[in-house]
């Protein structure tokens, strides 16, 4: 199973890229994991927000792989702790299809996005720089991986 991390936004901070590049890394063999970033829509005075948010929409809707097992990143979502995300990735594996993991822009996800996804995921009630998550999820299926391994990383 192949790992698709879209996400709408580019130029992620120094720091926030050597974190990501490290889980990815990690992740490589377990859970390959790949970045695509998608360009934020236009925003400002004369622009209208959702239409921004339909245009990436849009992007995003075109970089999820066909077939993929889709799960959209959204405040409205499930929250799982990380033993639970461990057996959501169990089951994820199971159903032996690409996932897609997607990340919307400042203002969420498009309407279309969430109606394609097959379940959505919370992080929890903070709010969390759209970079940031990034590494969180990287960081998070790192953890996953190594609880359905057995291996020590988890120590809760």
């Amino acid at each position: 199973m192949r790992t698709r991390l879209i996400s709408v936004g580019e130029r992620m901070p120094a720091w926030v890229g050597e974190g990501f590049a490290e889980y990815r890394k990690r992740l490589s063999r377990e859970l390959p994991l790949e970045l695509i970033e998608v360009a934020l829509g236009n925003r400002g005075k004369s622009r209208d927000p959702v239409r921004a948010m339909a245009d990436e929409g849009t992007a995003v809707l075109a970089a999820i792989p066909a077939g993929a097992h889709i799960v959209a990143l959204d405040g409205r979502g499930k929250t799982w702790s990380s033993e639970q995300l461990a057996a959501q990735l169990g089951e994820w594996r199971m159903l032996g299809r690409d996932l897609a993991i997607l990340i919307g822009g400042p203002d969420g996800h498009a309407e279309d996005v969430l109606k394609r996804a097959n379940q959505r995921w919370s992080l929890g009630p903070l709010t969390l720089p759209h970079m940031l998550v990034r590494l969180i999820v990287a960081e998070q299926l790192y953890r996953a991986t190594t609880i359905l391994a057995g291996h020590p990383y988890h120590r809760a």
